[in-house]
């Protein structure tokens, strides 16, 4: 089985190829840390095309209300309806069962943009020192 390949931005949100074009978005374990218990997540895109920087989800938590962007660019296909009755899911599992949205990115390209996980750990060391 090959290992999916995430990528990430320095809004703390991740991107994964599941298929083809089609990719998962969700916050990392550190944004979920940072936000503290979530009580609410609210889907502020519908199912339509979205670019880069878009605000597709908003994440109420005890600490604060944060807007989720889309990372790249494309047609949001799924969101994960699951969140609605158990929100509390994206603490338990933010990087697998929390996933937030699936999209058909329109332009590949735009990955290359982003942070792999060793860029995205360097990242954080650096915005944690």
């Amino acid at each position: 089985m090959t290992e999916k390949k995430r990528y990430y931005t320095e809004e703390h949100e991740w991107v994964e190829i599941i298929e083809g074009n089609t990719a998962r978005v969700g916050i990392t374990e550190h944004a979920q840390e940072q936000l503290g218990d979530i009580v609410f997540v609210d889907y502020t895109s519908d199912l339509q095309e979205v670019a880069v920087g878009d605000d597709i989800v908003t994440v109420e938590s005890v600490k604060s209300v944060s807007d989720v962007y889309a990372p790249v660019s494309g047609t949001v296909t799924k969101q994960n309806e699951q969140l609605a009755d158990a929100p509390e899911t994206v603490n338990v599992s933010a990087m697998d069962q929390g996933w937030m949205i699936e999209m058909e990115i329109s332009d590949p390209s735009e990955l290359k943009h982003l942070m792999d996980e060793e860029a995205y750990q360097a990242f954080l060391a650096e915005e944690e020192a």
